[in-house]
């Protein structure tokens, strides 16, 4: 497989995006992000390839196509007098309010809309914006520590200028239902989630049957995975559903949420993934953009709380197959950046870009054990969104 990419490819970013920050003690650490982007030019990622553009804020008139204006008042008038707002989810511990709030969500708003503009109009071929994904947020209300949801006003704006077809594809640990949501009923955009079973974990939906609205039957799809499924069986399930509904669906660009939540060091969640596992991940969907969209991809970070251990080193992965230069997972970390992290946190960061793993998985075409918890829900959501669009559930 050839992993160049035949065009110019972005990052959207700029350190003010780190102000999207609900304050020391909550999980989602702005910091993350900054480790990130270090660890990414310090292996020289950011200059193989990959452009770093500056990111926009979203007008208000952006914002309300997907979120009501309502809500978008609630959030300008916590970021003000800094009360809580419950009947909007503002003020909530995973959504506690702070200054300026609309300001900093709108900016990671803007950036997402940009990551999109850059490839819907031809300037890049690959666009990221590690610092969106808050796959979570309604159009009334916050959840799961976000407050406007970037995704789906990327994904709106895209269909504003015309694209007729989008594939959303979402590998982070936690359901991605509020672009799920957003689209229940939109028979344009394909929206796939891979995650801990709700019966485990926030926010308690994603179950096979839930597979679109009236009017976009099959529109959705969800596997929802056991607690402790590592990076075998993660990929088996990816590969027995993903490619073969992207496919069928045939769109002109795909959207990617990859947060890393699904670690298993990851302290929010039960999955056992390995960078080495969510690398491979990434790589298919690179290929898979490459295969059925022309290589036109828009890729967002989203969940991921391991901040110094996972998060850098997997994002920097992304970043670099964005890039068109994948990593050796074998590379060591620079020491700059491993000395940056113990003068900063106290802390010792991880020496290389692997956790050690090579990502092997068994294809779905050489048979199902209905004996085994994965294998059940694989099935069920083949049978339930395959014939939907025309496939064969059978392997």
């Amino acid at each position: 497989m050839d992993l160049q990419c035949p065009g110019p490819a972005t990052v959207v970013y700029d350190p003010s995006l780190g102000e999207y920050d609900f304050g020391p003690s909550h999980p989602m650490a702005p910091l993350r992000v900054d480790l990130t982007m270090r660890l990414a030019d310090e292996l020289g990622v950011l200059e193989s390839g990959l452009r770093v553009v500056p990111a926009p804020m979203a007008s208000e008139d952006q914002l309300l196509t997907v979120h009501s204006e309502a809500y978008i008042d609630a959030v300008e008038r916590a970021g003000r007098t800094l009360e809580p707002d419950l009947a909007h989810g503002l003020g909530t511990e995973d959504d506690p309010v702070f200054p300026a709030i609309h300001h900093a969500s709108a900016h990671i708003a803007g950036a997402s809309i940009e990551a999109c503009r850059q490839v819907w109009s031809g300037e890049s071929l690959h666009a990221a914006n590690i610092m969106g994904g808050l796959h979570h947020a309604m159009r009334d209300r916050a959840s799961g520590f976000c407050i406007y949801n970037d995704v789906a006003v990327g994904i709106q704006w895209l269909l504003d200028q015309g694209v007729e077809r989008i594939a959303y594809v979402d590998v982070d640990v936690h359901h991605g239902d509020g672009v799920e949501r957003a689209f229940w009923d939109d028979p344009r955009v394909l929206t796939i989630s891979l995650h801990e079973t709700g019966q485990m974990l926030f926010p308690g939906t994603g179950f096979p049957d839930e597979t679109g609205g009236p009017d976009a039957p099959g529109s959705a799809a969800n596997l929802a995975l056991p607690p402790g499924t590592a990076d075998h069986g993660w990929l088996r399930a990816f590969h027995a559903v993903v490619p073969d509904l992207v496919r069928e669906f045939a769109p002109q660009i795909l959207v990617t949420q990859q947060g890393c939540d699904s670690h298993t060091e990851d302290p929010l969640a039960h999955l056992m993934l390995t960078v080495d596992g969510q690398r491979a991940a990434y790589l298919a969907l690179h290929q898979l953009a490459h295969e059925v969209t022309g290589g036109r991809w828009v890729a967002f970070g989203g969940g991921g709380y391991a901040v110094v251990d996972v998060v850098p080193r997997a994002w920097t992965h992304l970043l670099a197959i964005v890039g068109g230069h994948p990593l050796d997972p074998r590379t060591d970390t620079p020491e700059g950046w491993r000395e940056h992290i113990t003068r900063l946190l106290g802390a010792v960061a991880p020496r290389r870009m692997t956790d050690g793993r090579e990502p092997h998985y068994r294809a779905w075409e050489s048979g199902y054990d209905p004996a085994t918890w994965l294998d059940r829900q694989i099935n069920a959501t083949r049978n339930a969104v395959f014939p939907l669009h025309g496939l064969d559930p059978l392997p």
